[in-house]
């Protein structure tokens, strides 16, 4: 039986000159299966392959699409039935945020090699709950599964880099910086032109049984991580809360500037700030008209009476690299 099953996708961007460092280290531990998709509509039948092996791990390598759509046919699918295994997800791909979650991060290789080492021993500590993000548009499909969606300016601002900045070719941190940099421009100083993000557009966000707020958001996040951008956590509540995370910037200079200094000083989220809103639910309804969100890197528009949908899955295991 394979410890390690090692699902890769070599058209993901990062595996591009990743990949042969990947081929070599699974042949050099026998106790690694590794299988290769050429694109994300294998990954079921990939699946259904990696159950017959029963592993005691699933590692992911590649990127945010790959994660999504691999998350989606491991929830759906039930290839593992009531025994899915501990995911863990290398570092991979422009964001990377779930591996960041899960303490990968760094060099892809060394965060495997930390797997094998978990898996040889007592993995039981490391092994963590993670709900998913069930979202569904009033399509007919069965709802697509992630871990972080972004929205409004966010989203907006995401799209931006990915169509203006990613082409010119700069390294990944460098093109972020110039992305976060003409967004910030842009609301601070109120400019519109083709080099900045668009504005984005007015849109409605209800978290059931917490209410309601309007308007045009510079940044709008949903997720079922622990570590949030911009450094924020979400202010303690007594009693249940959902698993949804919620965190909404209006677009203010006032309320962005009071949100990225409260980021800095690691206050964000402590209190309550205006133009800022910090909530848990169990269910997020997003309206508006073609409005964009990404989910995990994969895109979708809100539509008049069609809301976008947002509900947490039963908890999903994870294996947590960090010591």
């Amino acid at each position: 039986m394979a410890r390690i099953a090692l699902l890769s996708n070599p058209r993901s961007s990062g595996n591009r000159s990743l990949l042969p460092r990947v081929r070599s280290f699974c042949a050099e531990h026998n106790d690694i299966f590794h299988y290769e998709v050429e694109h994300v509509d294998q990954i079921g039948v990939a699946l259904r392959t990696i159950a017959l092996v029963q592993p005691s791990v699933l590692v992911i390598n590649g990127g945010d699409g790959t994660v999504q759509a691999a998350l989606t046919e491991l929830y759906h699918g039930g290839h593992f039935g009531d025994a899915i295994p501990p995911v863990a997800v290398l570092p991979n791909g422009k964001t990377n945020l779930i591996a960041l979650d899960l303490g990968a991060g760094g060099d892809p290789i060394v965060a495997l090699e930390r797997v094998l080492e978990l898996v040889r021993t007592d993995m039981v500590p490391h092994i963590v709950s993670r709900a998913l993000i069930a979202l569904t548009d009033g399509s007919a499909q069965k709802p697509v599964l992630g871990m972080f969606l972004g929205g409004a300016g966010l989203a907006d601002t995401m799209l931006f880099c990915r169509h203006k900045i990613y082409p010119l070719g700069l390294p990944n941190g460098f093109s972020h910086l110039l992305t976060a940099m003409a967004a910030m421009f842009s609301i601070l100083f109120g400019l519109r032109a083709a080099f900045l993000p668009p504005r984005p557009k007015h849109m409605t966000i209800s978290v059931v049984r917490h209410g309601q707020i309007q308007g045009r958001f510079a940044f709008l996040m949903v997720t079922t991580l622990q570590r949030l951008l911009l450094k924020g956590q979400l202010p303690n509540t007594a009693g249940p809360v959902g698993a949804l995370q919620l965190m909404v910037i209006e677009r203010r200079r006032s309320a962005l500037l009071r949100a990225l200094f409260a980021a800095v000083i690691g206050k964000l989220g402590k209190y309550r700030m205006a133009g800022v809103h910090l909530e848990h639910g169990d269910e997020i309804r997003i309206e508006g008209e073609h409005s964009n969100v990404i989910l995990d890197g994969e895109l979708f528009q809100t539509s008049s009476g069609h809301p976008i949908v947002l509900k947490p899955t039963a908890p999903v295991p994870f294996l947590r690299l960090a010591a």
